[in-house]
């Protein structure tokens, strides 16, 4: 935990206390692809996803890498002309391709101007051991955060959204990269099709058993062109309120354990993309109501985490 005065352990405060000035994530599209998109494992991806929903304007694989990361640079510079910068490896799956082309994309990023670490977004089912070696290696030369995307503790919700891999394989991988000495993320997501509340609280300590470092949590959102849109038109099911899930998130987090740092609980897709739920309240604002919910509540991670 960050201090005694803060009821969860949160990411801005500890990356702060990673570098001695400023950072910011800059996103990167490489324009890979998933191996539940190409064939390999299945086809159409999972039944929610649509990368629109988080790829800035200057994220453009007619682009180079080191082309995205100025851009990138540019965009963020106006308001904080000091910064520094980490790459991030988000779109689709970022270790899935020969190591070598992967390692080229890695390095274009990191030798960059003011590129100080790299984030790579990926899933735990696509981290061959001859790649981890290369990355045990690079993490002895530069700030670097491995991001799983788990999404569920589930094996039954896990097919159901064509994710292509269970949880076992999810805590599989985990820790196989935290024992490299790799800081390692994970991703989930609260409101899955099939998940209420309650499996959520059940599935909290699975989450808190695993290895991980970091966790990234948000609600399920419902995304125009996807597979789930045409789900929920046909069968149309609940998804939270602002106030549901902040209620939600606030027993969540009570599950896990203390150490873990947690880097957000919500994410905001463009409106013109978003059917449901449509909260109208941007991440600050979220962020501003929780941290009023805790303190009313007294609620604080890791208070129920034997």
């Amino acid at each position: 935990m960050n201090d005694n005065n803060t009821p969860y352990n949160d990411f801005g405060t500890w990356l702060r206390s990673q570098f001695p000035f400023r950072v910011q994530k800059i996103s990167i599209n490489a324009g890979l692809s998933c191996p539940n998109r190409d064939g390999s494992i299945g086809r159409g991806g999972c039944i929610y996803c649509d990368n629109r929903t988080f790829n800035p304007s200057y994220c453009d694989t007619g682009r180079s890498i080191r082309s995205q990361i100025e851009a990138g640079k540019e965009f963020f510079a106006r308001k904080y002309p000091d910064m520094k910068y980490l790459a991030y490896f988000q779109a689709y799956t970022n270790t899935y391709g020969s190591v070598e082309r992967l390692k080229r994309m890695y390095e274009e990023a990191l030798d960059t101007e003011d590129v100080v670490g790299i984030v790579i977004g990926t899933r735990p089912d696509c981290m061959p051991d001859k790649l981890l070696d290369y990355l045990e290696e690079l993490n002895r030369r530069t700030f670097m955060i491995v991001e799983y995307g788990i999404e569920s503790a589930n094996d039954e919700t896990l097919r159901r959204i064509n994710r292509g891999h269970t949880f076992e394989c999810a805590c599989r991988t985990i820790e196989r990269t935290v024992e490299r000495g790799i800081t390692t993320g994970g991703h989930i997501i609260i409101g899955l099709p099939g998940e209420d509340a309650e499996e959520s609280l059940r599935q909290a300590p699975l989450i808190s058993a695993t290895k991980l470092n970091i966790l990234k949590i948000h609600q399920m959102q419902i995304i125009r062109g996807t597979r789930l849109a045409e789900v929920y038109a046909a069968h149309p099911f609940h998804t939270y309120t602002a106030e549901e899930y902040i209620s939600l998130i606030t027993r969540y987090i009570q599950h896990l354990r203390k150490d873990m740092v947690l880097e957000r609980f919500v994410s905001q897709s463009p409106k013109e993309l978003l059917i449901a739920p449509d909260w109208g309240l941007k991440n600050h604002e979220f962020a501003n109501l929780l941290a009023n919910h805790l303190k009313k509540t007294g609620a604080r991670q890791g208070s129920m985490c034997p």
